[in-house]
């Protein structure tokens, strides 16, 4: 993010960029890094999908219940109203107010930008349904044979699992069934994997509600999304969440309500330039915001995390990342967690308060190399972390080169066994600068010097 204005995007226009307002036009304002005249004049040219004018109206949808262009209260409405912007070259589906049945996630194209219509807009996901496989399909294949078929929908989505027959590992494949002959359903593609009997192979109706892949330049904003923990079986963020991206970029997510999935509330894996803002993850079984493998620049800013088992999770390779003015409240292991890789992220003036567990924590990984570096944790409030032994903040591992900087934690409860800064035994050089730490037992323990 960091340069002059004239090496590329500042880091205002790539804010702006990313949340679909500009499209092509924040470009067209500055001079091309090779030193290339600047696009003052941008035309809609074929092809060109770099520079392209900045238009102020483009095509809105309305779906709902009733009094909208596309009238149904499903995924299925809500798709086909995406699929039609989508054809025209990107636009608005504007949800009315009213409740919204699951039964498949919707897929976003590139240019899609979904808006609700705040609280009054609620998407639901429908309970899961799980049964065996009775037959054997192969990689090849496109279908699947259901031992019991009860409560599977042409039109559902579904995920299989299964033991890998060939080294023992766990294989998640995602599909939807587009026919069906009694126990027999086709997929609306091939499997890529091996789903035998006897590796206790199983399909269930688990998605996201609303999910990308491959694709960039996408708004979701102002709307509810209910998982329906209590009803659905568990499915981790790797796969889903009440959203969940894959292999994306500039993504804008704001004002969104993700809640009672069991697995994450918003996930994303390897996508780039993801801004989650004024958002509000609460009450899922597993992460509450998921910035994930590989995912550059993120921003997390101005948000809500709580009642999750961590409010935020660094999963592996995040870099060059924002996480700012967040609350991330009762948290029932971790507030924060980072670790593998994740280098050079920034994250300042949060109020972390009654993590399960820990407050921050760097996790050990698997040794020198995999640890976090050069990340800033500074002007965050810590407050009331763990059981009577609980830690503010747990540095371990090897974890080297990170700055933790005027934080405030503090213990309300009574300082117990309790520790402020913990600095694990193998813990490398780590810059405590003007934290102040206060009610604890023990305000820095540096195992370093045992």
């Amino acid at each position: 993010m960091a340069g002059s204005d004239d090496a590329g995007l500042n880091r205002r226009d790539l804010l702006r960029a990313a949340s679909g307002v500009m499209a092509g036009s924040a470009w067209a304002r500055l001079a091309w890094a090779d030193g290339r005249p600047a696009v003052t004049h941008p035309r809609a040219t074929s092809g060109d999908t770099a520079v392209e004018p900045d238009w102020k109206h483009r095509l809105t949808l309305t779906v709902g219940p009733s009094k909208a262009d596309l009238v149904g209260n499903t995924d299925k409405v809500i798709q086909a109203a995406v699929d039609y912007v989508a054809r025209v070259g990107g636009g608005t589906v504007h949800l009315l107010p009213g409740t919204y049945r699951m039964r498949n996630a919707v897929h976003l194209p590139s240019g899609a930008h979904i808006r609700g219509s705040g609280t009054e807009s609620v998407l639901v996901k429908a309970p899961s349904v799980e049964t065996k496989l009775a037959a054997d399909s192969d990689w090849f294949d496109q279908e699947i044979t259901l031992a019991d078929a009860k409560g599977f929908e042409v039109g559902d989505g579904v995920c299989l699992q299964t033991e890998n027959p060939h080294h023992g590992g766990h294989d998640v494949v995602k599909r939807t069934l587009v026919a069906r002959s009694q126990n027999r359903f086709k997929l609306d593609r091939a499997l890529r994997k091996n789903f035998w009997v006897d590796k206790a192979s199983t399909v269930s109706t688990l998605f996201p509600l609303l999910t990308a892949e491959h694709a960039t330049d996408i708004v979701i904003e102002d709307i509810v999304l209910n998982g329906n923990r209590n009803n659905n079986a568990h499915l981790d963020g790797n796969h889903a969440g009440c959203i969940w991206f894959q292999d994306c970029s500039r993504i804008a997510i704001r004002g969104v309500v993700a809640r009672n999935y069991n697995g994450d509330g918003i996930s994303w894996q390897v996508c780039h330039d993801t801004i989650v803002e004024r958002c509000h993850c609460h009450d899922n079984a597993d992460l509450g915001a998921h910035p994930g493998s590989g995912s550059q620049r993120p921003i997390i800013r101005g948000s809500t995390l709580e009642r999750n088992k961590t409010g935020l999770f660094f999963c592996w390779g995040v870099q060059y990342g924002l996480a700012e003015q967040n609350t991330i409240h009762d948290n029932r292991e971790y507030g924060i967690s980072i670790g593998h890789r994740d280098n050079d992220n920034l994250i300042r003036a949060n109020e972390i308060v009654r993590s399960g567990k820990v407050g921050v924590l760097f996790r050990p990984e698997r040794g020198k190399g995999f640890t976090a570096r050069g990340n800033r944790l500074e002007n965050n409030r810590i407050v009331d972390s763990g059981p009577a032994d609980g830690v503010g903040i747990d540095v371990q591992g090897v974890t080297e080169s990170n700055t933790i900087e005027r934080n405030q934690i503090r213990e309300t409860r009574g300082p117990a066994s309790r520790i402020g800064i913990k600095l694990g035994k193998e813990a490398g050089d780590i810059k405590l600068i003007d934290n102040q730490i206060e009610g604890v037992a023990v305000p820095v323990s540096d195992l370093r010097k045992s």
